[in-house]
């Protein structure tokens, strides 16, 4: 059987972890998924493959995730695979928070929320909770805040894991060169 770790740093909830045997750990900072992943594994040489979440979301915290993907392959002598994080959601439409007033969502694309469509779908993920006033009010359905449905679940990347690890933007990052 072969042990697949699975993470994604994207979202506001950090670093979500597990392994595809069983186990699961959460950080609130994407800075701490090692910890998460010490948290789980024993034996590093029991890993086989790992499948990290590419995006969108957090540009820093894409690149954590995917710094540690390629670094664990590398040592390791392993696979690495990638996955859209809006793949990491069920129950809904996944809705991650873009900040700047904006989300992610399937497509993948950004928009201001009161510019999604959304009446009579359930959201789930971040961006659903930061804007569920607007969501509800344009017909949404939106799980508690506590629900399990908003956190990214790692062990589905792992069924849309593909041979990209390239980070996914869906727009242009804020920070720009300076000028010399």
């Amino acid at each position: 059987m072969t042990t697949t770790l699975a993470f994604d740093t994207a979202t506001s909830f950090g670093a979500v972890c597990a392994l595809s045997g069983g186990g699961a750990a959460r950080r609130t900072r994407a800075g701490d998924l090692l910890a998460a992943v010490d948290e789980l594994v024993d034996d590093p040489a029991e890993i086989d493959a790992i499948v990290v979440g590419r995006g969108p979301g957090s540009f820093t915290s894409i690149r954590i995730g995917l710094a540690v993907a390629r670094s664990l392959a590398f040592t390791l002598a392993i696979p690495i695979s990638g996955a859209s994080t809006l793949d990491a959601f069920a129950g809904g439409v996944p809705v991650i928070d873009a900040r700047r007033g904006e989300v992610f969502t399937v497509g993948p694309t950004v928009a201001r929320p009161e510019e999604l469509d959304v009446a009579g779908k359930t959201l789930v993920g971040d961006g659903a909770v930061r804007y569920r006033d607007v969501f509800e009010a344009a017909g949404a359905v939106v799980p508690a805040d506590e629900a399990d449905a908003h956190r990214p679940n790692p062990l589905l990347l792992i069924e849309y894991a593909g041979p990209s690890i390239e980070p996914l933007y869906v727009r242009d990052p804020d920070a720009k060169p300076s000028a010399a």
